[in-house]
């Protein structure tokens, strides 16, 4: 496989991570956003001597101007971006009748936004090369619904449909785009669960255990090789079996 340049969003988190390492791994040179740049650059330090060298561009991709800036960065520090994994995520968990037009926009501009914010500035320089990559990280959630979770199955759903649109425009230039949805992770987020809960989510989970960030790693590597170039359009559910669906 060639080596490319990567640029994961939300690269510091626990998917994120396994992501940038898997990708690493693989000989890409990857980077990735931050907005705290005391917790990035511990990270950044903690990859480092984990063997990773991973370049770091501040961002907040929910806003369009400072994504296309973070972009520009990325690309001074290592290159053009040839494979861009729209990771970055959030959740502002409340029933529909008591949500906040504040939590409804904070979870759509960061999870759903983002994805033309940070996939507009990369697609003209791919489309130009002739190759290119682009992975959605959307989720179970966006598949099944989730109660509390209006606005961020609304994002996740959204997400697919941007990823079968994009694919049809660009697959004659040698892109791809394609959606993974990983089920229940055990990220630190979710391992604060109350273990009775999580006992709970595990009991619906086919394989009897949740998932862990470096599966979710291999399938979007899956989607990054050139032998994977005429795989385009697709979601890779990722849950166990907790959701199965054409």
């Amino acid at each position: 496989m060639a080596a490319r340049i990567a640029l994961v969003t939300g690269g510091t988190g626990g998917i994120g991570t396994a992501i940038c390492k898997r990708l690493a791994d693989q000989g890409h040179t990857v980077a990735t956003n931050f907005r705290n740049e005391e917790k990035a650059k511990a990270w950044q330090a903690e990859m480092k001597q984990a063997g990773y060298e991973i370049a770091l561009a501040k961002g907040d991709v929910s806003t369009p101007d400072d994504a296309a800036a973070m972009v520009r960065e990325v690309e001074r520090q290592v290159g053009p971006v040839d494979i861009l994994v729209n990771n970055a995520g959030i959740t502002r968990d409340t029933t529909f009748h008591k949500m906040t037009a504040e939590q409804w926009n904070e979870v759509i501009c960061t999870n759903l936004n983002s994805c033309f914010n940070v996939t507009r500035p990369v697609i003209e320089g791919m489309r130009e090369r002739k190759w290119g990559r682009v992975i959605q990280i959307s989720s179970i959630n966006g598949q099944k619904g989730q109660y509390g979770q209006a606005n961020y199955a609304a994002a996740k759903a959204g997400m697919h449909g941007f990823t079968i649109s994009l694919a049809q425009e660009n697959a004659k230039f040698g892109i791809t785009v394609n959606t993974v949805s990983p089920g229940y992770i055990g990220t630190d987020m979710v391992m604060a669960v109350p273990e009775a809960v999580r006992e709970k989510i595990v009991a619906q989970i086919p394989t009897g255990r949740l998932g862990e960030p470096g599966e979710i790693a291999y399938a979007v590597s899956f989607f990054v090789g050139d032998e994977a170039g005429w795989i385009t359009g697709a979601n890779l559910s990722a849950n166990g079996g907790q959701y199965m669906g054409w």
